[in-house]
């Protein structure tokens, strides 16, 4: 079954979207310190005139949405269904669009978060201001019943999915599958734009979540190739914040920063969850992102692990520590569990696992110069105004309350 709430009070019953991949060398990092260390519903009013607005627009043809070039409405009257809604980004996306006062429908399912933790009691508290839509955005037939039941086209769609291991399985599931899902009905009832959060690191495709990306990527852009006037914008983010804040606390409690090799391996500009989603609705109005490929960091400079730690330590007060981790020692993990699946196959995702590791302790999430072959800091474009050391500090004075490793949500 799926069930849909406008605005947290109008209910509908009818038939049946890099913090997670960081978990390896997290853990790897927590393993190897002297003394283990955790990284650590209310409804609005209904509003009679949007649901005379909503039922205005059922009573059109749903290709009436795709004909007419919804960037010439006012952003109350546009429809943008988001997937992904109750993940780390998504959640800040719903949010932001909510506050340009666009009309959001959040897909959900009835248990989100890891494990289920997330009623739909909690799910409406957080998605408030939102029509939250209960369905399976991984099963087609139950996603796009629970669309037409909403009784009105759509505009935009907004994808923020992506995979909560990173296994091979999974990555397919949601990174391709359920996302491919989401354009198909976006495009079944009116969609002509489609809004992707993907990654920077699929310039370097090794992993399966990474070739799944891609290849709806490719998908997506080949939909923008017909004459039906459908657009898309592809937004490639580098590091989160909250994937860089596994060792504060450890640094706190006078332990040394952890990195591999001599720590400069992995540079990044990473970017709050609040400066990607207020990106990711510019994405939605602005002509100058329709049909490209936008990768995206935070502001100010490139950051490798090692000027990472020496900040962390100037933050708390203490002399430098550092403790160097050959990156031969994942090279060598790796190379068991590729054995071992061998033999095992039911060992795949560790396998995986453990490359997902591997590569983010190595390579860097910037742009990828395909002339040198080489990251580049200066050509990895800067957006927003949060900036790392203000994370740094906020972490070191309230925790990591809502900034957990593995907290991504694929709905």
């Amino acid at each position: 079954m799926s069930l849909c709430l406008s605005f947290n009070a109008f209910t509908v019953h009818s038939p049946k979207s890099q913090t997670h991949k960081t978990r390896f060398s997290s853990q790897f990092i927590n393993q190897i310190q002297v003394k283990p260390a955790p990284f650590t519903s209310k409804s609005i009013p209904f509003n009679v005139e949007r649901f005379k607005l909503v039922k205005a627009l059922a009573t059109k043809p749903v290709q009436t949405a795709v004909s007419a070039s919804f960037r010439n409405k006012n952003p109350k009257d546009i429809n943008v269904l988001v997937v992904g809604s109750t993940g780390y980004i998504g959640k800040f996306v719903v949010k932001e669009l909510i506050n340009r006062g666009f009309n959001v429908i959040a897909i959900a399912r009835e248990r989100s978060g890891i494990r289920g933790k997330n009623s739909k009691e909690d799910t409406l508290s957080d998605l408030n201001g939102a029509n939250v839509c209960f369905s399976d955005v991984t099963n087609l037939d139950i996603f796009e019943k629970s669309v037409k039941n909403l009784g009105f086209p759509i505009d935009v769609v907004v994808s923020c999915l992506a995979s909560r291991t990173g296994g091979v399985k999974d990555s397919w599931k949601i990174d391709y599958e359920a996302t491919k899902n989401s354009l198909v009905a976006g495009k079944n009832f009116g969609a002509s734009h489609f809004v992707l959060l993907s990654a920077i690191c699929v310039q370097k495709p090794l992993l399966e979540f990474q070739r799944a990306k891609l290849k709806f990527e490719a998908e997506l852009m080949k939909e923008a190739e017909g004459d039906d006037g459908f657009t898309y914008s592809i937004v490639r983010p580098t590091a989160f914040f909250k994937s860089l804040g596994g060792q504060v606390d450890l640094v706190k409690d006078g332990k040394p920063y952890v990195m591999f090799g001599d720590g400069k391996l992995c540079a990044c500009k990473p970017i709050s969850e609040q400066d990607l989603a207020s990106f990711i609705a510019d994405c939605v109005l602005k002509e100058d992102k329709i049909n490209q490929i936008l990768p995206i960091g935070g502001p100010g400079k490139a950051w490798t692990p090692l000027e990472q730690g020496e900040m962390l330590f100037k933050l708390v007060g203490k002399e430098p520590k550092f403790l160097k981790v050959p990156i031969g020692i994942m090279d060598f993990a790796i190379g068991i569990l590729d054995f071992l699946v061998k033999i095992f196959p039911s060992m795949e995702d560790a396998a995986e696992f453990g490359k997902i590791g591997r590569y983010y302790a190595a390579e860097s999430m910037l742009i990828l110069d395909p002339e040198t072959g080489e990251y580049s800091a200066e050509k990895t474009p800067s957006y927003g105004t949060d900036t790392l050391e203000e994370f740094f500090a906020r972490v070191l004075r309230e925790g990591m309350a809502g900034q957990e490793l593995g907290e991504q949500s694929i709905f």
